[in-house]
């Protein structure tokens, strides 16, 4: 990564004004949006626009094609061009057929993909933004930092500053008196202006229609008052028919801002009356710019489903810690660093990339059904493919391939700790190291790891018989973990076994595109996991469930080893999270905990993937209640915490900013316990509070359990029976 990127995430983390506008925002939004979205099915909302986005991206060529014959039988031009340049000549020459020397803008994030106003303004013509947040920041020089609201990051003062030289007058920040300025100042642009440029939400091959959302009167004047109208639309906002806008008008509002609409719905179908009488001169670029290719690609063409409703920057964590000018390009967040691989090219994508932490709050918020992490994931691969991995990961991830070696080099690093270790956490550490324990202590490696305590566990030998996936972190830094896992299944009537060819899931490879490393993980662990008599393989890690359900089956598929998909399947239907699997043993009656004299008051941090990905969030809460705790839910549970696996390490200044946040939620809840269900979120969070110095209690819902096993099953489980061997 490079030091100017580094620098710029620094200096957006330190920016209080940055964090509390984003920060209000995002809050606010969660809230208005649910509203927003009462009485509707939003699966089945998204479903039909996923079909209908589907169905133009399969079929772009035709409708291309029918919009072109639709839109000139009612008088338009229509311009189909691939290439950018293109775009920018046509315009220019219709400027100056027409002797047009002012243009108006309604905002258009294909004009922004371009760079059209700088390439007009060299030629001579005056450019003027009239989307308030648009015009701001052409005033201020910059680009925007969000799709929808593209001046989010700056406050009432620095538009103040802005406004003031403009009109030459000494404003204040009232935003009355400053909306107020923007009126006036605006009016006679659009009077006077000889073209309007706008955009599109949707393109409609049907009636050659054009279908516009906004929130601001400025649309429909650069649409209608000045004598020509150019509008330039990406193709990929091309829908079949007319009735098919329906669920996207439906949505996008909702979903963009948390409104039941926008303000303006404008469909212009056809060239509109000057007021003179004559036909308005209509214009259409219909551009390309690489849609068609993206189309085409079976992994990519999903993008193209995106409405421009931004909520995926409105729920990333990190978009929220960095703001749009870090985390993009033109487009930002999640589906900007798509776009911009595709739009611009994939080395352009390779920074922003980096900031994703794989969390999946976009993907169940996106309205097109889109899977940006997925993606994203892609975006990795074929980097990896095309550069390399990166040096440390050409060195790291054939060693964690290596079972011997890696586990080797844990157990070596378990006594190298020792200067630095201290009741089981590592505080600091020396010289280019000492970042990794920015705002969070470690785990240290335990001298024992859970497979060699597992050998010394005697069971009750059982009918039933589970075989435990510990993965790294509690294999070789929480094995108490793993003990308390044992001790909960024995008393609910299930052996445990543990494959000791088991290794790391390959998790890490797979997140940082080496697909080939994450096949090799899985290949090794498919054989080791083919364990006859075992009904279950259970996991207290989400990453590594989520790995064994569906990862193996993808790295193995997108690397080419057909051979081993059918056993990646057929483990994987034999795979389940700890918490679900306890929870149907205690609903079968057969794991009984005690209720009475809880421990008080606990608090529940849903990791990403248990919550996004296995969808198994009540699960540990009932558990929890019927152990007699009182749950408090924390504001934000579902947010991620800033671990997101290897990211931590590769992005600690995000993760800390992320933790920060994370942590001052858990102290506002007051309760004394936190209850998780994955052992990252646990380093992070119990690492977080001990550098803190106090706080809370952090445990595994496993030990949790555990603790609170009824009598009978709690003085047997996990202690008799014959030893393992």
């Amino acid at each position: 990564m490079k030091a100017e990127f580094r620098e710029s995430i620094q200096q957006a983390l330190a920016n209080e004004t940055l964090a509390g506008a984003l920060g209000k925002f995002s809050e606010a939004y969660r809230v208005s949006r649910a509203r927003a979205y009462e009485g509707i099915d939003f699966e089945a909302l998204r479903a039909q626009i996923a079909e209908r986005k589907g169905f133009a991206a399969a079929h772009l060529e035709e409708l291309a094609e029918r919009f072109r014959q639709s839109a000139e039988a009612l008088g338009a031009k229509v311009f189909r061009t691939s290439e950018p340049a293109e775009v920018k000549d046509y315009i220019l020459r219709v400027a100056r057929e027409q002797g047009a020397q002012r243009i108006v803008k309604s905002k258009s994030m294909a004009s922004e993909e371009i760079h059209l106003n700088p390439f007009l303004q060299q030629a001579g013509i005056e450019v003027t933004e009239t989307d308030l947040g648009e015009w701001i920041i052409q005033l201020a020089g910059q680009r925007p930092s969000h799709m929808v609201l593209p001046a989010i990051h700056m406050t009432r003062e620095e538009v103040a500053e802005l406004f003031s030289k403009e009109v030459h007058e000494r404003l204040g920040s009232d935003i009355p008196r400053l909306v107020k300025v923007a009126r006036e100042e605006l009016r006679a642009k659009f009077l006077n202006a000889d073209i309007g440029i706008s955009g599109a939400n949707i393109a409609v091959a049907e009636t050659g229609s054009l279908v516009l959302l906004t929130n601001e009167g400025n649309g429909r004047l650069v649409t209608t008052l000045p004598p020509t109208h150019i509008a330039i639309v990406g193709i990929e906002k091309l829908v079949e028919r007319f009735a098919d806008i329906l669920p996207i008008v439906e949505a996008l509002p909702r979903s963009a801002t948390g409104q039941l609409l926008t303000s303006y719905l404008s469909i212009i179908t056809g060239p509109a009356e000057n007021t003179d009488g004559s036909a308005k001169d209509l214009h259409i670029i219909l551009m390309d710019n690489r849609r068609t290719e993206m189309a085409a690609d079976p992994v990519f063409r999903e993008a193209l489903q995106c409405i421009r409703c931004a909520s995926c920057l409105n729920v990333c964590p990190v978009y929220r810690a960095v703001g749009g000018h870090v985390f993009g390009k033109v487009y930002t967040g999640g589906i900007g660093t798509i776009l911009t691989a595709w739009f611009d090219e994939l080395q352009k994508s390779d920074e922003i990339q980096s900031l994703c932490i794989q969390c999946g709050a976009c993907r169940d918020y996106c309205p097109g059904n889109i899977d940006i992490p997925e993606l994203i994931l892609e975006i990795r691969r074929r980097l990896a493919t095309e550069q390399g991995l990166k040096p440390v990961e050409r060195a790291v991830f054939p060693i964690i391939n290596n079972r011997r070696v890696f586990h080797g080099l844990l157990r070596a690093a378990s006594l190298a700790q020792k200067p630095f270790e201290s009741g089981g956490l590592i505080r600091h550490l020396p010289l280019f190291l000492s970042g990794l324990t920015e705002g969070r202590a470690l785990p240290a490696i335990a001298e024992e790891p859970f497979r060699d305590r597992f050998r010394r566990i005697r069971q009750p030998q059982c009918a039933d018989k589970a075989a435990i996936f510990a993965g790294c972190l509690i294999d070789f830094a929480y094995p108490e973990i793993g003990e308390a896992m044992v001790k909960v299944l024995n008393a609910a009537g299930v052996e445990a076994v543990f494959p000791e060819e088991q290794t790391c899931c390959g998790a890490p490879a797979r997140y940082s595109g080496a697909y080939e490393s994450a096949a090799e993980s899985a290949i090794a662990n498919i054989r080791a996991l083919e364990t006859e008599g075992v009904r279950w393989v259970v996991t207290a890690c989400p990453t590594c469930t989520v790995a064994l359900l569906k990862e193996f089956e993808a790295s193995l598929a997108a690397t080419g080893r057909q051979e081993h998909l059918e056993a990646a399947r057929q483990l994987a239907a034999r795979v389940i999270d700890f918490s679900t699997l306890a929870f149907h043993l205690e609903q079968e009656g057969r794991l009984k905990l005690k209720s009475e004299d809880g421990p008080g008051a606990i608090t529940y941090h849903d990791s990403c993937h248990q919550k996004r990905t296995l969808h198994a969030t009540e699960e540990p809460r009932a558990l929890l209640r019927k152990a007699g705790y009182e749950l408090t839910e924390m504001f934000e549970s579902d947010v991620c915490c800033g671990m997101g696996g290897s990211y931590s390490l590769k992005m600690p200044e995000v993760s800390a900013s992320l933790l920060r946040r994370k942590l001052a939620h858990l102290r506002d809840t007051g309760a004394e316990e936190v209850g998780l269900d994955c052992p990252g979120c646990l380093m992070q969070i119990r690492g977080g509070l001990a550098q803190q110095g106090d706080g809370p209690r952090v445990k595994h819902t496993a030990e949790r359990l555990a603790e609170r096993l009824a009598g009978d099953q709690d003085a047997t489980a996990g202690t008799t029976g014959k030893p393992r061997g």
